[in-house]
């Protein structure tokens, strides 16, 4: 209790509880979530220092599987290491500025890795709907404009909610029942009016999610009239093949989010530790699986991954 007592003596900490009700099995809940947090940095890490070293893989796609990999890497690092401090060593204080900062470059990670993927879905577009212009359309540089467009737009709409926070007075109850800063988690703890701060969040989850899942499925709706415009069956499974593992990138991203979203507005009978556990399992099954799809469906990267692979 004497960590709890803390929350009332020092006003700028917070104490974050790990997963209320499993507290007793928090050792036994770290050992998958460590194994696959060292799978996240071994695949991203794999991809990013690969595509680095080959100077034929210095293409748009393979660019953007970077960036990809880097916006994992900052998602997952954002919320499993203090996660596992807790589940291991029971550090469970975190202080009010380290708080927003986490929260801060947890949800910019998720707006760019948002980002990236309409600007993959773009990518597939281009290749499919107009590949004799693709690599005038897409070079090496408008892609890196792309990604810094895409970071500046997530740091602009993403900074505003710790700022915010950071004026409100604090309650003396400074608990957060989760391993990790969520924007609403720190929204309760705040007793003064939280209005601008609710009402920015839900904007900016609705703008950045719905804009888009939009453009990327305007992208899709565009590569498969084109595709239906083919009359070869062959071209129309080459075609669809080279979206497939963008696809299935979309899908290991956004069906967790959408899953935890509704377990959170209907699921009202479904248990608190549930609810954090999935919270957590969302910023650690994507990033795992986005490389080893990558690694699978692309003959050209799993290739040069071998490479590296028998060499050592």
């Amino acid at each position: 209790m004497a960590s709890f007592n803390l929350t009332h003596s020092d006003p700028s900490t917070f104490i974050l509880t790990g997963i209320p009700g499993l507290q007793a099995a928090h050792i036994w809940i770290s050992i998958p979530f460590s194994m696959f947090y060292i799978i996240v940095l071994l695949g991203n890490f794999t991809v990013l220092f690969v595509v680095g070293k080959e100077q034929t893989l210095h293409k748009p796609m393979y660019l953007l599987l970077c960036m990809l990999a880097l916006t994992d890497i900052s998602t997952s690092s954002s919320v499993i290491p203090k996660a596992l401090f807790i589940f291991w060593f029971n550090l469970k204080s975190i202080t009010v500025g380290g708080c927003l900062t986490q929260m801060f470059f947890l949800h910019a990670a998720s707006v760019m890795h948002s980002a990236v993927l309409v600007t993959m879905a773009f990518d597939r577009y281009v290749a499919i709907c107009k590949p004799l212009s693709y690599a005038t359309i897409l070079t090496n540089t408008r892609i890196a404009k792309l990604g810094l467009v895409g970071l500046i737009r997530a740091v602009v709409f993403i900074l505003p909610l710790p700022l915010l926070l950071s004026r409100q007075p604090l309650c003396a109850n400074r608990i957060i029942p989760h391993t990790y800063c969520d924007h609403m988690a720190v929204v309760k703890m705040s007793c003064g009016d939280t209005t601008v701060s609710r009402l920015y969040g839900l904007v900016i989850a609705v703008v950045v999610n719905e804009l888009n899942l939009m453009l990327i499925a305007l992208s899709y709706g565009l590569i498969i009239r084109a595709v239906l415009r083919i009359s070869s069956k062959r071209a129309h499974q080459k075609a669809l093949n080279t979206c497939t593992a963008h696809f299935c990138v979309i899908l290991t991203s956004y069906t967790p989010s959408l899953f935890s979203s509704l377990t959170h507005r209907f699921g009202q009978g479904i248990a608190p530790h549930v609810h954090i556990i999935l919270a957590n399992l969302y910023f650690l099954i994507p990033p795992m699986l986005n490389p080893i799809i990558y690694g699978v469906k692309t003959k050209e990267l799993r290739d040069k991954v071998g490479k590296y692979i028998c060499r050592k």
